[in-house]
């Protein structure tokens, strides 16, 4: 396949938006999840069922509730956010926070009761504590982040409503195979959909050989 420069900025925008979605749910999911994995509250429980609700999340009630936000309309519509890459990373970042804060809650908490006492035992502070399991616990985070890049970078229902398919402004990968395959252009779709695949494995394999490096070192 020719790569044309149409497409490479496709990927671009493809790569940018869904790092950028990530790192940001990446900052509130893992914090948010690691807390609830380690202390009880009152209202947890809710909370907990709430985020495992939300990391089913059909992608289209996202983009018509962030649709509606930014709309001209909407309480955030005085940003002139919608059909932007900006409402893309938005609807994105609702869509995977909840996945890596629920892994990383499960991961942290399969750990707690092996680590907590040894580490308190030692004198650890509250925060140690924390960083300690959360560092035990961190094949499971790398999970939830894995599963998080697949949502973002497969995503089309959400940042279609919300981003619009504009070309060489918000046009990622999944929108563009939608558009080639409604024109009958099959087979401009099928390669996009082999590069987004491709990128998937890329990213997962190195994320595969970092995670497993970590681990090499922490048992020496």
């Amino acid at each position: 396949m020719m790569l044309t420069q149409d497409v490479w900025e496709v990927i671009w925008l493809s790569l940018q938006v869904t790092t950028s979605s990530v790192l940001i749910g990446m900052v509130i999911g893992i914090p948010l999840g690691a807390c609830l994995g380690l202390y009880t509250f009152p209202g947890k429980r809710l909370i907990v069922a709430l985020i495992y609700t939300c990391m089913g999340l059909p992608p289209v009630l996202v983009g018509v509730v962030v649709y509606l936000l930014l709309s001209r309309y909407g309480p955030l519509g005085s940003l002139d956010l919608l059909f932007s890459a900006e409402a893309m990373i938005i609807a994105q970042v609702a869509l995977v926070t909840p996945i890596l804060a629920g892994l990383t809650m499960s991961a942290v908490h399969g750990k707690e009761r092996t680590y907590w006492e040894t580490a308190k035992s030692l004198g650890a502070s509250p925060y140690q504590l924390m960083i300690t399991i959360v560092k035990e616990a961190r094949g499971g985070i790398w999970s939830g982040v894995a599963a998080a890049f697949g949502r973002a970078i497969s995503e089309v229902g959400a940042v279609m409503l919300v981003g619009g398919n504009i070309e060489h402004h918000t046009r990622v990968m999944t929108t563009a195979i939608i558009l080639e395959t409604r024109t009958g252009n099959f087979t401009a779709g099928l390669q996009l959909g082999l590069i987004l695949l491709a990128i998937s494995f890329l990213f997962n394999s190195f994320l595969i050989a970092g995670v497993l490096n970590q681990m090499k070192t922490g048992r020496r």
